[in-house]
């Protein structure tokens, strides 16, 4: 009886072994043929996907390094420390260079400052002898050119290379006198700042104040340059120059006045007084174009308005 149940024993561990020894081998099996069958469904899809995708077409994803022909240690690839280092190296050399042309412009400098100090009383006397020289009262100036006026763009002109002589013009030191003269000229208040403005200039005009006149029409001109006394303004301005014996300032504001607006207000009384600028400055060519581009343009003007002006400065001029 126990023989019996030794050997059942026996045979039974045998079994448990066999069986337990049997397991890992057919799962082992299941999964190369699971695996197989994958691969083989995978391979499937790939030709019908990618017909002709074999190794002629498609490199492997994942390839064996070649061999190395040095048999030496191998060098690692670059790591982020590395690169950090090198970035490092390459802005110290560029510090480097920049300090270094600091440096040398500092030096240049330098130069060129002791250079100036060293030439300062050479400029300071030629600059003082300069100085004198144009500080000396002029006693020509060209004369406004009248070859741009319409009429007479073909005439022959050469005023702007001819000195003409002027009337010195200095300053002088208005009186007590004139002072309260001048307070008493009331400035008129109407609520039409440009007309006021305008209005005052001739005041000053009218009680013959000529310096004074051309102070505030010029103040009228640059704070209303649009305005409709504009026209007005200019012509006035030329008018006060010319009674103040300044026949040559006059022509510029005259000719200036009557290129900006040929059809203003006081557009035939600039081109007309123009010529008698002229002829006081004794110009007879360029009175007699300025009188015949006026009796051409404003024909009405001249036969009516200012026809006695029109025929006091043709009296002594030889025009042709």
């Amino acid at each position: 009886m126990r023989f019996t149940s030794g050997r059942l024993l026996a045979n039974s561990a045998v079994a448990a072994l066999l069986v337990c020894g049997a397991v890992p081998a057919l799962a082992q099996d299941s999964t190369e043929g699971r695996l197989k069958k994958v691969e083989a469904e995978v391979r499937a899809l790939q030709r019908k996907v990618f017909p002709g995708g074999d190794g002629k077409f498609f490199e492997p994803q994942i390839s064996t390094p070649a061999p190395s022909a040095s048999n030496g240690p191998q060098v690692p690839t670059s790591t982020p420390v590395t690169d950090l280092l090198g970035r490092m190296d390459a802005v110290e050399a560029q510090m480097s260079r920049l300090t270094a042309q600091v440096e040398q412009n500092t030096n240049r400098l330098n130069q060129l400052e002791a250079k100036l100090a060293a030439d300062a009383p050479v400029a300071a006397g030629s600059g003082a002898a300069s100085l004198a020289a144009t500080s000396a009262p002029a006693t020509s100036a060209p004369a406004a050119n009248l070859s741009t006026m319409s009429g007479v763009a073909n005439q022959p002109s050469s005023l702007d290379r001819t000195p003409v002589t002027a009337k010195p013009s200095a300053p002088a030191v208005p009186s007590a006198s004139r002072l309260q003269a001048v307070q008493a000229i009331v400035k008129p208040q109407t609520g039409d700042p440009a007309d006021d403005e305008y209005s005052y200039g001739y005041r000053l005009w009218d009680a013959k104040f000529y310096p004074e006149a051309e102070q505030q029409l010029k103040l009228f001109l640059e704070k209303y340059p649009k305005s409709s006394r504009a026209s007005w303004g200019r012509n006035l301005l030329g008018r006060a120059y010319l009674d103040d014996g300044n026949a040559l300032e006059a022509a510029k504001w005259f000719v200036q006045n009557y290129q900006a607006d040929k059809n203003g207000e006081r557009a035939p009384d600039s081109l007309l007084y123009l010529a008698v600028s002229m002829k006081q400055l004794k110009d007879t060519k360029r009175a007699c174009i300025a009188l015949a581009e006026f009796s051409q343009t404003y024909a009405a003007e001249a036969a009516g308005r200012l026809k006695s002006l029109y025929d006091t400065t043709r009296n002594g001029l030889s025009c042709s």
